[in-house]
C-alpha cells in the first residue's frame, strides 16, 4: 500500500476527511483509507447539515454541495390517519440540506487537495500494534505503518472491535435508518411547501409511523428530490416488530401525510444503514489510546435532541479536533498527549450538547411517546374541531380523549420527565 505516512485516517467520511484536512493543510504526510470506490458510496444520512462546524472545519463551504438552506421546519405527532403539525419558518440559515455521498467526496476532495493520499476500496482487519502500541493498519497480508492512527470507521467499529479495544455492538446500541429518495419537479417542491429558489424544509414525526416502536421519521427538501426515511430502534424492533421496516416506509409513502407530494415522484435511491442510538452506551471507554484517536460516530458522537439529529457536523468537527491534538502532540503520541483531544471534545459545543441531551434516549424509551399520547392528542384535537352543532369545553374534550389510555398522574410525570430531559 505504499510508504510510512506520519498519520493514518481510517474512513473518508465526514470526521476522517476533516482529520485528514486539517493534518494534510499542516504539513502531515496523511493516507486516507476508504473501504467504498469512493467516498461516500458506504454513508447514509437524513439529509440535514449544521453549516457552522462544517465551515470551521473546512476554512469555509466554498463549492460543498448545498442543495437547500432550512427555512421551516416541522413537527408532526401521528397516530394512523390522523396527525397533528407544529410548523416553524424563521429567519437565519443555519443548516442545509445535501446528498452525503457528493458532500463527502466533497470533504475528501478538500483532503486530497491540501495534499492527503487517499486509497480507495481499502479493508482495514485490524490495527498493527508494536510495544503495546498503535504503529498503524493491517488489510490482508498488507501492513501500512505511520506514527498515529485515526479512527473514523464509523457506527460499525469493526476495526477496534477486532483489535480489542471496544465490545461488540448489541441490539441496544443501534438503530436501523431506512430512506427512499424521491425525484420531484424542482418547481413542485417550491410551490408545495412554500419556499424559495434556495430555500427548504426539514420535518420530522414520531408516533404510529413506527408502528408504535421507540424511532421516528424525517423528511427533507433537496433541490429536486425528497428523502423520506424512519428510524427504529433494534432493541424494541426485536421485542415488537410485526412487518418488515420496508413496509413501513411504503405505507408512510403512499398514506396522508406524504402522498400528495410524492404522487408524481419517482424513487431514485433506496439505502438502510445502522445509527447510533444511545450514544453513551456506543461510545468506547476512552477515546484514546498510544498512537489512536477516536472520532465521529466510532466515538459515539452522534446527537439525538429529541426534535432533531446532528452526527455530520458533529463529526466533521471531532475529525478537526483529532487534528489540532495530533498537531500540538508535536511527535509524542503516547495516549498521555493525545489526551488534550479528550479535553477539546469536552468543552467543545459536542461535549456539551452531548452532556445537555444524555436524558433523551431514556424518554424515547417510554412506549407511551409513540401509542398513548398521539392517540390523546388527535383524539382532543378531534373532538375540539369536529362538530355539527355543539362544541365541547377543552376540560371535557380532554377527558373524553385520554379516557383508557393514561391517568392524569401518569400524564403529569411524563411530562416532568419530558421538561427535565430535554
Amino acid at each position: 500500500m505504499g510508504d510510512r505516512f506520519d498519520v493514518i485516517v481510517i474512513g473518508a467520511g465526514p470526521a476522517g476527511s476533516s482529520a485528514a484536512y486539517n493534518l494534510a493543510k499542516k504539513g502531515f504526510r496523511v493516507a486516507l483509507i476508504e473501504r467504498g470506490r469512493k467516498p461516500g458510496s458506504k454513508n447514509m444520512f437524513g439529509g440535514r447539515v449544521y453549516a457552522k462546524p462544517l465551515e470551521e472545519a473546512f476554512d469555509g463551504l466554498g463549492k460543498a454541495p448545498i442543495h437547500r438552506w432550512v427555512v421551516k421546519e416541522r413537527l408532526s405527532i401521528v397516530n394512523k390517519e390522523e396527525y397533528v403539525t407544529v410548523e416553524y419558518t424563521g429567519r437565519g440559515r443555519k443548516s442545509f440540506t445535501t446528498y452525503l455521498t457528493d458532500l463527502t467526496d466533497w470533504m475528501a476532495g478538500r483532503a486530497v487537495d491540501a495534499g492527503a493520499t487517499l486509497i480507495t476500496e481499502v479493508v482495514v482487519d485490524r490495527l498493527l500494534m508494536r510495544d503495546g502500541r498503535v504503529a498503524g493498519i493491517v488489510s490482508g497480508d498488507d501492513e501500512l505503518e505511520a506514527d498515529v492512527v485515526v479512527d473514523a470507521e464509523g457506527v460499525n467499529r469493526l476495526v477496534l472491535e477486532r483489535s480489542g479495544l471496544v465490545e461488540r455492538l448489541t441490539l441496544r446500541h443501534v438503530a436501523l435508518g431506512v430512506k427512499e429518495v424521491i425525484k420531484v419537479d424542482k418547481g413542485d417542491i417550491e410551490k408545495f411547501f412554500g419556499l424559495g429558489e434556495d430555500e427548504g424544509l426539514a420535518w420530522v414525526f414520531m408516533g404510529s409511523v413506527s408502528d408504535g416502536l421507540p424511532g421516528g421519521g424525517f423528511f427533507y427538501t433537496n433541490r429536486d428530490s425528497l428523502s423520506l426515511g424512519l428510524v427504529i430502534y433494534l432493541e424494541g424492533a426485536v421485542q415488537g416488530m410485526r412487518r418488515h421496516i420496508y413496509d413501513m416506509v411504503e405505507e408512510l409513502r403512499i398514506g396522508p401525510l406524504f402522498s400528495r407530494y410524492v404522487e408524481n415522484g419517482r424513487i431514485m435511491e433506496y439505502s438502510a444503514h445502522m445509527i447510533p442510538a444511545d450514544p453513551r452506551a456506543i461510545r468506547p471507554p476512552r477515546l484514546v489510546w498510544d498512537g489512536l484517536i477516536v472520532t465521529g460516530d466510532a466515538a459515539g458522537l452522534l446527537i439525538n435532541m429529541g426534535y432533531t439529529y446532528r452526527g455530520v457536523d458533529t463529526a466533521a468537527y471531532s475529525g478537526m479536533l483529532a487534528a489540532k491534538a495530533i498537531e500540538e502532540a508535536d511527535g509524542d503520541y503516547s495516549a498521555s498527549r493525545l489526551k488534550r483531544y479528550e479535553e477539546m471534545l469536552r468543552n467543545s459545543y459536542v461535549g456539551r450538547d452531548l452532556e445537555k441531551f444524555r436524558g433523551v434516549h431514556d424518554l424515547y424509551m417510554n412506549p407511551r411517546l409513540f401509542n398513548e399520547y398521539p392517540a390523546l392528542l388527535t383524539g382532543l384535537l378531534r373532538r375540539l374541531y369536529e362538530f355539527d352543532y355543539e362544541g365541547y369545553k377543552f376540560s371535557k374534550a380532554f377527558s373524553e380523549a385520554r379516557r383508557g389510555l393514561v391517568s392524569l398522574p401518569r400524564i403529569f410525570l411524563d411530562l416532568l420527565e419530558v421538561y427535565r430531559k430535554l
